[in-house]
């Protein structure tokens, strides 16, 4: 948090204000709730649909909920959504076309952008939101969907109360305090018989929206709570990451026997980058009834972890476990950085956590750190299928 001149206090009891005022202005709130034994975001209709009281713990390759001794509204870390369900769906109709007389009638798709309130991002979530920005509206092709998307969003931010088995932002320098981004950031703070929340805003709407809600300005005291709340977080990591010389790490291991470990364990399912927050490969595909009379184009997720990601006439570039996993972890971590200007990675933990094997992408860095590489082959990153 910034100093305490500029920070407010919301307390518990006046939090539902907060979705109150986003409603009148419009929007839909989308944030988290327990649903099927995880916290995922969907659309919320009042406080009571928060994770009240829950918590989660992971591991590589686990995820349970357990019930917390407080009642504490964001007391768990990322579960397996992101804003990249939002703003980047799983599937997006492109166009239609139906036959008439004279030929096919292209139908082009209007973007569907409601105005949507985010609320409980997490820092490592708003970096990845700021890492997608550049894939698909900071190049000369910009992606109209998701820009509209993002222009019709609010985000409330809430900062981490605890880190989980899986996080490493501190490593990535993306967490767990969220410094932008935001329209609203706050810190949730439990203390013997009062519970409230630290905020700042980020933007004039988040400004504009805090003028609806009873605050009062935060003395020293609540200031140094949200402090020692984030500074504690920072401390909790359950792993690390050493990100020194990362990008030339992965180029000269480009040979390197790890790989084929790592290759005998991985299941290719593809779930890291499902639950990723800044995968963003997608697939086309084109639908057409039985009659041929109606068509359509639908831009779904895909993965570089499936076989026919990679298949081109003649066969598929990288057609083994070994090339995929080494393609996803280079470009994760390298070539990411040469391309957009930043890791592809934010430390969420989510690739650990989802991993029906728990392999473990912070392992893996370490495992090329300390064991020799293979002599290079001479191969450029990302090509050939060994």
């Amino acid at each position: 948090m910034s100093s305490n001149s500029d920070q407010f206090v919301l307390e518990r009891e006046r939090f539902p204000q907060l979705l109150e005022a986003l409603r009148r202005r419009g929007y839909r709130v989308v944030g988290p709730a327990v649903r099927e034994g995880a916290i995922v975001y969907d659309e919320l209709n009042s406080v009571r649909d928060l994770p009240e009281g829950w918590t989660d713990e992971q591991e590589g390759g686990t995820y349970r909920l357990r019930k917390r001794d407080d009642g504490a509204l964001f007391g768990y870390n990322v579960g397996p959504h992101s804003l990249k369900k939002y703003l980047h769906p799983a599937q997006v109709r492109l166009w239609q076309a139906d036959r008439e007389a004279s030929g096919f009638t292209l139908k082009p798709e209007a973007v569907e952008a409601p105005l949507t309130a985010f609320l409980g991002v997490r820092a490592c979530d708003l970096h990845a939101v700021s890492i997608q920005n550049k894939v698909f509206a900071g190049g000369p092709y910009v992606n109209i969907g998701y820009k509209t998307r993002l222009e019709r969003s609010f985000i409330v931010a809430v900062n981490c109360g605890k880190a989980g088995g899986t996080c490493f932002c501190a490593s990535m320098n993306t967490g767990p305090q969220a410094r932008s981004g935001f329209d609203l950031a706050l810190t949730e703070v439990l203390e013997e018989g009062r519970h409230y929340f630290v905020g700042q805003t980020g933007t004039d709407r988040g400004a504009e929206l805090l003028g609806d809600l009873v605050t009062a300005p935060a003395g020293a005291h609540e200031a140094d709570a949200a402090a020692a709340v984030v500074e504690r977080v920072t401390g909790q990591m359950g792993r690390t990451l050493d990100t020194t010389g990362i990008k030339e790490l992965l180029y000269r291991s480009y040979e390197h026997p790890r790989w084929a470990d790592v290759a005998a364990r991985c299941l290719t399912c593809a779930n890291c980058t499902m639950v990723c927050p800044t995968c963003f490969c997608t697939t086309v595909e084109d639908v057409t009834d039985l009659r041929g009379e109606h068509a359509e184009r639908w831009q779904k997720w895909d993965s570089c972890f499936t076989m026919d990601f990679s298949y081109i006439h003649g066969g598929s570039v990288r057609a083994t476990p070994r090339s995929r996993y080494r393609q996803w972890m280079t470009h994760k971590l390298a070539t990411w950085i040469d391309q957009f200007g930043t890791s592809g990675c934010v430390g969420c933990g989510r690739c650990i956590t989802w991993c029906p094997v728990a392999i473990d992408i912070t392992e893996e860095v370490r495992a090329l750190r300390t064991a020799p590489a293979d002599p290079p082959s001479g191969k450029e990153p990302g090509h050939g299928e060994s």
